[in-house]
């Protein structure tokens, strides 16, 4: 197959590096990919939301599959855009429709959808623009601390969790009237605060059927312990010891089957990869999100336990037979260790050369935010640099593997988290 591969982060580097394994690839372009990709595939200097420019590349280039990485081309409408073009309506995509994408293009959307499908979930009310009364009278009946997200996309950044009244209702006046998320704000979804302990789970579908894949555990806060502001991502381990089977069987049973049924009883073109953001709240699952789209640095730490074929998934995806599609997956543990510039995710300094010696025996970096400079050197030019992913029979094997070679990668000012999955190892000596 001749495959078109959207993005340029960690993630599309795991999508492209995964995707070269298998014997059905026969050319991998990426658009518009990173210097990591350009090592295993073609990149195309297309930007993720020019449609036209995507549709006549699939053409001039036979494309057989498309596989598109982020949200926002999804969100836009991709995919619809493409089926309506003559000549590619039939054309295999990963990915949902416009209106399968609104499960994480409105905050709201998704939580009506959760309620009607009966998939459980936090307790919340959607304030607009016009209804800041309404929703300041709404925060001092309800317990803290408490959640506001933005409704809309806004990279990763739109949720406050607010530990005081006042706190809360600055927020949502922030979001609202002064559009501190811009278009994002303008609807805000105030929802109860779940306590627990995160965990993320990813399940691929055709829309009737579903695979679940590995489950992963990421850290979002720039500092050890848990502290300081949110990322994209510091992060991740899979699998996730505290989600053993039951755990995970409640997963299916209560959030997967309802949410998979729920997309084809109200008729939403789903072909693609659900990404449930959940809580384990005394055991008892709670959805926190829906993505649309595989996470990131989660798919560092997901894909590498996946040892059936990968293209062969992704067919069955976009082709509608996942219900014949057998996936294996690895008994081994993946660490991954982001490293960051410094100052992110604030404001961050870029053009940094980097040394990349030769990674680690059971180590994989993927490269996210790095670039060459024009005499060819690699520089940093993004606040996320390098996903590490290290590979072990278990945890300590597993981040052994991944530290041994974030060591050795160096620019200036370069960050990274030293207790990732710490947490875990500690929960297991108790």
């Amino acid at each position: 197959m001749n495959i078109l591969l959207l993005g340029s982060g960690g993630r599309e580097h795991a999508f492209a590096w995964k995707i070269a394994q298998s014997p059905r690839c026969n050319q991998l372009f990426v658009a518009p990919g990173n210097p990591g990709t350009a090592e295993i595939a073609t990149n195309v200097p297309l930007g993720v939301t020019d449609f036209s420019g995507i549709s006549t590349f699939i053409q001039a280039n036979a494309i057989d599959l498309l596989v598109i990485g982020p949200e926002e081309p999804l969100v836009k409408g991709l995919v619809d855009y493409l089926h309506a073009q003559e000549g590619l309506e039939q054309l295999f995509v990963v990915g949902p429709s416009q209106l399968g994408a609104t499960l994480e293009g409105s905050k709201d959307f998704s939580k009506q959808f959760m309620l009607r499908n009966g998939v459980p979930t936090a307790a919340y009310a959607t304030f607009h623009t016009h209804q800041l009364e309404e929703g300041l009278a709404y925060l001092e009946k309800q317990s803290l601390p408490i959640v506001l997200k933005a409704d809309g996309l806004a990279a990763g950044k739109g949720v406050l969790i607010c530990g005081s009244l006042e706190e809360a209702k600055i927020s949502l006046k922030e979001m609202l009237v002064d559009a501190k998320f811009g278009d994002a704000s303008s609807k805000v979804v105030v929802e109860e605060f779940l306590t627990g302990i995160e965990l993320s789970v990813f399940v691929a579908t055709d829309g009737v059927s579903y695979k679940i894949l590995p489950e992963a555990k990421d850290y979002k806060r720039i500092g050890e312990g848990d502290t300081g502001l949110n990322t994209g991502g510091m992060g991740a381990i899979s699998p996730v010891p505290f989600a053993d089977a039951a755990f995970l069987k409640k997963v299916e049973e209560q959030i997967v089957i309802p949410s998979i049924q729920g997309l084809e009883k109200e008729g939403i073109p789903y072909k693609g990869f659900l990404f449930i953001g959940l809580m384990n709240s005394n055991g008892e699952p709670f959805v926190i999100e829906y993505n649309v789209r595989m996470g990131d640095p989660e798919t560092e730490a997901v894909l590498p336990r996946i040892e059936s074929d990968f293209v062969d998934l992704l067919e069955a995806i976009a082709g509608g037979t996942l219900s014949s599609y057998r996936l294996q997956l690895s008994p081994q543990t993946c660490a991954t260790v982001v490293m960051v510039s410094g100052g992110y995710p604030e404001a961050y300094e870029k053009g940094f050369p980097i040394v990349v010696p030769e990674a680690n025996s059971g180590t994989v970096l993927f490269h996210s935010g790095t670039a060459r400079n024009e005499s060819g050197a690699l520089i940093n030019s993004g606040g996320r640099v390098f996903a590490v992913t290290g590979m072990g029979a278990n945890l300590e094997d597993a981040l052994a593997a991944a530290y041994a070679t974030v060591k050795k990668v160096t620019w200036s000012k370069a960050y990274f988290r030293r207790d990732i999955g710490q947490d875990i190892l500690k929960l297991g000596s108790k």
